[in-house]
């Protein structure tokens, strides 16, 4: 599975006038400035994707913070996006692919096969000189109709279980998952038998995602190998978890995501977490 594009080969095929939507999808934790940062400056062409509403559904404690979202709000984004059968799909941020992965993960679960991460993101971008665009970007409606179901999920039940059989991945920060500070989910802690692989060691310090070799080795040392044991992820709200899933799949590794992920899951009292740096 082929993950990244560069800034190079994507301003290419801008240049030779190949027919690729791209996907602004600026969002972090926190912070609501996205869209406007979107209207300030673009990659030319780029449609606005806001991810709360289009990229989840509305959040619930029985689902997370950002469940996935219903097949026909994920319909009406994509329709509204742009895309059309067969077409190239490059989705971008300015937080080197952590919000950017959602959009990745849901619409190659949904059966698009050519969909990108523009490695490196917005800096890059601007960083290689590409050209930047300004104001709104309103797309032709689309054709294509997402099918979800082509990728690999774990509801709770699952993601309690799977230590026993497999590895399980928390893509959160090392303090959140020892349970030292939680700034927004009921309990601190972390799954029982998860293992801590916080997404920003997947990048290097540019924002650009590390050597597939590197990934390769990173992983290993917590168990996921290629040809080796069954793996999932979760993080927060199931966002930044499609970012480790990205690179798993850079290191040649497949992986199933838990889509309420943490915030779920300690939503529920009956659920025990642990705290620490294992268990």
């Amino acid at each position: 599975m082929e993950v990244l594009i560069t800034d190079e080969a994507l301003a290419a095929r801008l240049a030779a006038g190949q027919r690729t939507v791209i996907l602004d999808v600026r969002w972090a934790l926190g912070s609501s400035t996205g869209e406007e940062d979107h209207l300030a400056g673009h990659i030319p062409g780029a449609v606005y994707v806001d991810l709360d509403t289009e990229l989840a559904a509305p959040a619930r404690p029985e689902a997370g913070r950002h469940p996935l979202p219903e097949p026909q709000r994920l319909a009406a984004a994509t329709r509204r996006w742009g895309i059309e059968p067969g077409d190239t799909v490059v989705a971008y941020d300015a937080v080197g692919g952590l919000s950017a992965a959602r959009a990745w993960w849901l619409l190659r679960d949904a059966g698009l096969s050519e969909v990108f991460l523009l490695d490196g993101g917005w800096a890059a971008w601007t960083a290689a000189g590409g050209e930047v665009a300004t104001g709104q970007v309103t797309a032709t409606p689309g054709s294509w109709v997402p099918h979800p179901g082509s990728l690999p999920v774990v509801d709770a039940d699952g993601a309690a279980a799977f230590p026993s059989t497999g590895v399980l991945l928390d893509a959160r920060a090392g303090e959140r998952f020892r349970g030292e500070t939680e700034p927004v989910d009921p309990r601190p802690g972390h799954i029982p038998g998860a293992l801590n692989a916080p997404t920003a060691g997947n990048l290097a310090a540019d924002g650009k995602f590390l050597p597939a070799e590197t990934l390769r080795e990173k992983f290993a040392a917590l168990g996921p190998a290629v040809g080796g044991p069954p793996v999932a992820v979760y993080c927060g709200s199931g966002v930044t978890a499609a970012h480790e899933i990205a690179a798993l799949a850079i290191a040649g590794i497949g992986a199933a995501l838990y889509p309420g992920s943490y915030s779920q899951f300690s939503s529920d009292p009956a659920r025990e977490v642990a705290t620490g740096p294992t268990g």
